[in-house]
């Protein structure tokens, strides 16, 4: 298993800083947010370091997204959320901060619990051909 000496992920993984874990295995860990954007919201992370998706290897991945379930059913009961957002930020354009694969697990309250995603419905700017164009570009990238 690779660590970078650098990333705060990996020190938690190393046990060089503390955190308040929720799971554990020979492959990932999962732990509570420091920030708490509402509450149980917790972070699932591969104890190899990865640093996005672009990266992650997929048996990594196979292992991570199978233990997401357990962890979503853990806080439900735990907390009670009328739902729960999964997010992962991809590189810094993308807001990601700490450069180590990371899934957030945000619980979500109402309106006004602290996360409030947009979307934009661009679906006038796509026709259907242009989807399928754009579905066939990425099936040769595969």
């Amino acid at each position: 298993m690779s660590h970078s000496p650098d990333c705060i992920f990996c020190k938690i993984i190393g046990g060089e800083i503390p955190s308040a874990t929720v799971y554990e295995d020979e492959h990932v860990v999962a732990f509570m947010d420091i920030g708490q954007v509402t509450k149980g919201h917790t972070l699932l992370i591969p104890k190899d370091h990865q640093e996005n998706i672009f990266e992650l290897e997929e048996e990594t991945a196979a292992h991570l997204f199978s233990t997401a379930p357990k962890i979503a059913r853990a806080l439900r009961k735990e907390f009670q959320p009328k739902g729960m957002n999964l997010v992962n930020n991809n590189g810094k354009a993308a807001s990601q901060s700490v450069f180590h694969y990371h899934l957030h697990f945000i619980p979500r309250y109402d309106e006004n619990d602290g996360f409030q995603p947009t979307w934009e419905d661009n679906s006038s700017d796509y026709s259907p051909e242009k989807l399928q164009e754009m579905a066939k570009a990425v099936q040769q990238n595969m």
